[in-house]
């Protein structure tokens, strides 16, 4: 069997056994007939100015206004975060400049490995899971990836041509500085000391993710393969500057039906991931998403970029439930354990780490 191929058709349901955190959903990995579409739902957009530089009732308000978006639906769209829309607009043409400037085979030097709980490098089409077909080129690049003050570091072992890290390089720096301002919110909300995660994420891992959809074509189409399978993130939350091209889907646990997220230029979308449900209990929860063809034949004409910064935890922390929060669903458990068990769904049940 080409378990590839039958993940076109295969559901949640055929991979429980790997989730770390409570999934009561069920769904298709690529967009079904059967599927049913909100086309009313509004994904709550939150002024995270108000934390930045308001006073103390602005920061309750705004902890209060995300804390609800996110126990409803895992997500929301921030405005007012002060990173230049600009500065995503040189980044969207980069992404374009990386893959058309170079061949597969140069790519494939890069291609992906595990280092720490992530697996890091590049990820040629069809191939960026063993479980779905996606029509997506991925790339991604964790801190260590930028010149970011490690002893050895070299552009040639993580970038396949010289020009490209300094841009992204200021594009990770820009959202770095959001990472604690949201999970201070997040912990405000829940009533916990909003700075106990501060050594944690100072400074901590990330994996930006350069994603090349190319155009697609009649035999894409007819594959019925999504552009990117409907999963979870597996991280803490995740910063996405809003797409150019219609793809992004949500589902709403509440009623399983699919949202359409298209978030105004300027805007990141934040989403919450698995460490994030684990820790508060399932307070936030960790909501599937994934990337359809676009209902304009137009668009699908297009390729489609996107770069989302998933933010972790390093491997050796411990993932355990926050105070105050009832009693604890989940047993404390080391990030890599977590980590890896949760993604060898999609990269098979050797890259879990038991020891």
């Amino acid at each position: 069997m080409d378990r590839k191929a039958e993940g076109v058709h295969a559901t949640s349901a055929e991979f429980v056994r790997y989730d770390q955190v409570d999934k009561k959903q069920r769904y298709h990995l690529a967009e079904s007939a059967e599927d049913a579409f909100d086309e009313s739902y509004e994904i709550k957009t939150c002024d995270l100015g108000r934390w930045l530089t308001g006073g103390s009732e602005d920061r309750r308000a705004f902890a209060r206004e995300l804390g609800e978006a996110l126990e409803g639906i895992g997500f929301a769209i921030l405005e007012g975060h002060g990173v230049p829309p600009s500065l995503w607009d040189e980044a969207n043409a980069k992404v374009l400049e990386l893959y058309r400037s170079t061949s597969v085979e140069d790519r494939s030097r890069y291609r992906a490995q595990r280092f720490g709980s992530v697996n890091q490098g590049y990820f040629p089409i069809k191939e960026t899971s063993d479980i779905h077909p996606d029509l997506v080129e991925g790339w991604v690049f964790c801190r260590r990836a930028f010149d970011l003050g490690h002893a050895g570091w070299r552009e040639d072992a993580f970038w396949p041509l010289p020009g490209f890290e300094p841009l992204f390089r200021r594009l990770v720096q820009a959202q770095e500085r959001l990472i604690l301002p949201v999970m201070q919110s997040l912990l405000a909300h829940l009533r916990c000391d909003p700075h106990l995660y501060d050594r944690q994420l100072t400074g901590t891992n990330f994996g930006l993710r350069l994603n090349y959809y190319p155009p697609l074509g009649a035999a894409d189409e007819a594959s019925g393969a999504a552009r990117l399978l409907g999963h979870e993130d597996v991280d803490m939350f995740t910063f996405l500057p809003a797409p150019e091209v219609e793809g992004l889907q949500v589902l709403n646990r509440a009623t399983m039906k699919w949202v359409r997220l298209q978030a105004p230029p300027g805007a990141i979308v934040l989403n919450t991931g698995d460490y994030v449900q684990r820790i508060s209990n399932d307070v936030f929860p960790s909501t599937t998403h994934r990337v359809g063809v676009p209902r304009d034949p137009a668009l699908r004409a297009r390729p489609r970029v996107s770069f989302p910064m998933a933010i972790y935890v390093w491997e050796d922390e411990m993932l355990e439930v926050l105070p105050g929060l009832g009693a604890p669903k989940y047993e404390p458990i080391k990030a890599i354990h977590f980590h890896t068990r949760s993604t060898s769904k999609f990269y098979g049940d050797a890259y879990a780490v038991t020891d």
